[in-house]
């Protein structure tokens, strides 16, 4: 038997593990395996299975209520965003081990998505605290993680995170909307100073420094400077678009000058037609938004520093 050798105490966890995440992965991910390595480091994870239609979020606010102070989520961007959501603005911290298919989330941060790497992360690391949008449409709040997206990318989301997940059935779908939806008068208010209005397809405002497919639209420290990154794709084409939607710029790559770029603290957007309104993918409403900044709203487990390889724990056989 092998006994873990370390100063550090037995630390709960509640494991939130999403078996879904990542489907195109060529070796499924098994929590047992997940559940191993966490002992290693003297984690103590009580797992919860993510199924279609349950409640992430009733299962956290029990945790929390029974004074659970580590939440590690195994899955991807989804996963990770609906834990967050419910644990902005409270004490506890959230530990992240990326399997999903983009991995926005832990890119942004940092985590590696070796997990043995990212799991190591939740005992070697440094605990952060990161900024989370805020978003408000009618007499709807809601947290967000990732970015708040009014107009075509709301509108095509569903369909083209099916396709993106395998289910080509949902091809013929996404082209209809693509061909049927129209351009919006977009109005949008900055830091309740500058407005501009143009017509448009599509309003991005980011909390992160990656989106979509592995976009770039932010410093790495986007998610700790107190600021929102508003892009707006006034003159771009909708096969422009498509290219962003599906492909992104991708790491390193210069942004398309046609895109106009703002960093606020706020921003009020107005569309005429009203325009779709989406958080993370999740829907809020259509039309009218008002998005500000909340600091240091959220604890997470990143990595330290210069550090890149996960340390091995120390082992001694009995």
């Amino acid at each position: 038997m092998d006994t873990f050798i370390t100063h550090k105490h037995r630390l709960p966890a509640k494991l939130i593990f999403n078996p879904g995440a990542g489907a195109a992965r060529k070796d499924p991910i098994d929590i047992v395996d997940v559940i191993h390595e966490m002992q290693q480091w003297k984690l103590v994870p009580e797992a919860y299975l993510v199924e279609p239609g349950c409640d992430v979020p009733g299962v956290v606010k029990a945790a929390l209520a029974q004074g659970t102070r580590l939440f590690v989520v195994c899955g991807g961007d989804g996963t990770i965003e609906s834990v967050a959501r419910t644990l902005a603005g409270t004490n506890a911290t959230l530990g992240i081990i990326p399997i999903g298919t983009q991995n926005n989330t832990a890119l942004s941060l940092g985590i590696p998505d070796d997990i043995p790497a990212a799991i190591a992360i939740l005992r070697e690391g440094q605990r952060i605290k990161v900024d989370v949008g805020m978003a408000t449409c009618g007499s709807l709040t809601m947290p967000f993680l990732e970015a708040c997206s009014v107009g075509l990318v709301s509108t095509l989301f569903e369909s083209a995170d099916d396709i993106q997940h395998g289910n080509l059935a949902r091809i013929g779908d996404f082209l209809a909307k693509l061909a049927s939806t129209p351009p919006a008068q977009i109005h949008f208010l900055l830091d309740d100073k500058k407005e501009i209005q143009s017509l448009g397809h599509i309003l991005l405002v980011s909390n992160m420094p990656f989106i979509g497919f592995h976009y770039q639209v932010a410093p790495a420290s986007a998610f700790k400077d107190g600021m929102l990154d508003v892009l707006f794709f006034a003159d771009l084409t909708k096969m422009d678009l498509l290219t962003y939607i599906f492909q992104g710029v991708g790491v390193g790559h210069p942004e398309d000058p046609r895109i106009q770029h703002y960093r606020v603290h706020r921003v009020e957007i107005e569309t005429t037609p009203a325009m779709p309104i989406t958080i993370d993918g999740l829907p809020l409403g259509e039309g009218k938004v008002r998005i500000e900044i909340k600091r240091r709203a959220l604890a997470v487990m990143v990595a330290k520093p210069g550090k890149t390889a996960a340390p091995t724990p120390p082992t001694i056989k009995k």
